[in-house]
């Protein structure tokens, strides 16, 4: 016996999306109405039954374990103890008997078809995400072609009605069932559904009616995104197919890191390290954000690890750039690792003073051993 897989030209392990490509390749090369050589229409009928028993899942499990005896004597021919394929095969006679949907019309794949929607992948720094951005784009997409106006043919000429379906797009098959025949509905192997042929395709496109092309796009990066934010630009993926719409362009957002700058949502991050008699005796010091550097008083008697907030000097909130997070600061005090003599008595004093909490006097000491005023 012949072998399904042979037939097709496909290995045993293939997908139900290779399997269909190969079907339609060979059955468009073998079809009667398009090869007149002597034995093409028993190939195309060969090729046919290989491709039924294959396309569906038990039909196939069953062929794979048993071969062409497992199918009950003929490919698609379910046996008595096996009812799953019958779902899909009521819903065909009910949904698409005459090629008719349940809505009375034909299939809408004949009919203007939206574009495809495109991805773009944008990089910008942490500021950029923080506070939007201009972005100048190249995005290559599918354009209507200027040549055919989108038919796919030459000018001057126009596609022929495909002969196969006779212009319907759609091809029926008769199946027999215990519960009797039933006819189903499959997309036109020769035209692809579209019910038509371009006989003389345009050399511009190649009879596609779409061409590729890069466009230069100016979007609008919003305030507030961040990585993984999806940007929507409407209508600018690939032009639809026969007057359809076109599909919409997604820019996708990756955040380059910051060295000094941490981020969680709209709150942003950053540390800074202060000797521990600013920390005891307080002081301002500058510090980085996104708006540049700004003052930050830090209190008498800051403790390590504490964090100081900058209000609104976050992250805008996506959609509404007038609302921002804050700016939190870790405060990291520095303590020396070696000391001189002097100043180990100068400590040593202070320690003695601060013990007897006079104050006044400690304060004075810290002047004598850093040279700054209380």
């Amino acid at each position: 016996m012949a072998d399904f897989y042979q037939i097709l030209g496909v290995s045993r392990d293939a997908d139900a999306d290779t399997l269909k490509r190969a079907y339609r390749k060979l059955a468009r090369q073998y079809h009667p109405d398009v090869n007149k050589e002597p034995g093409a229409e028993d190939k195309f009928k060969e090729i046919g039954k290989a491709y039924e028993a294959l396309a569906d899942p038990e039909t196939r499990a069953r062929y794979d374990q048993f071969g062409e005896a497992g199918l009950g004597g003929a490919a698609g021919m379910p046996d008595m103890g096996d009812m799953g394929g019958f779902a899909d095969l009521f819903e065909t006679f009910f949904n698409g008997f005459g090629g008719q949907n349940p809505q009375g019309g034909r299939t809408q794949r004949r009919g203007p078809q939206q574009g495809e929607s495109l991805q773009y992948n944008l990089n910008i720094t942490f500021k950029e995400a923080v506070f939007g951005k201009e972005a100048d784009l190249t995005i290559p997409h599918k354009e209507t072609c200027e040549v055919c106006k989108g038919t796919g043919s030459k000018p001057g000429t126009g596609p022929t009605t495909c002969t196969t379906c006779g212009g319907a797009g759609q091809v029926r098959r008769a199946t027999r069932t215990p519960f009797g025949n039933f006819t189903q509905v499959a997309e036109c192997p020769n035209c692809n559904g579209v019910g038509q042929i371009i006989s003389n395709p345009c050399l511009n496109c190649g009879g596609l009616g779409v061409k590729q092309v890069k466009k230069k796009l100016r979007v609008r990066i919003p305030a507030g995104v961040d990585t993984g934010t999806k940007v929507k630009v409407p209508s600018q993926g690939d032009v639809g197919l026969r007057g359809g719409p076109a599909g919409d362009l997604y820019i996708r957002i990756q955040v380059k890191n910051d060295s000094k700058l941490k981020r969680d949502g709209v709150t942003i991050y950053s540390e800074i390290a202060v000797s521990y008699l600013q920390a005891i005796l307080g002081d301002t010091v500058e510090i980085f954000t996104v708006d540049g550097n700004v003052n930050l008083k830090i209190p008498s008697g800051t403790q390590p690890n504490t964090t100081l907030s900058l209000e609104n000097k976050g992250v805008p909130r996506l959609g509404n750039p007038v609302a921002r997070g804050n700016h939190e600061v870790l405060v990291k005090v520095k303590l020396p690792t070696r000391i001189t003599d002097e100043e180990r008595k100068l400590l040593e004093s202070l320690a003695s003073q601060y013990s007897d909490k006079n104050i006044n006097s400690s304060t004075g000491l810290f002047s004598k051993l850093f040279g700054k005023e209380s």
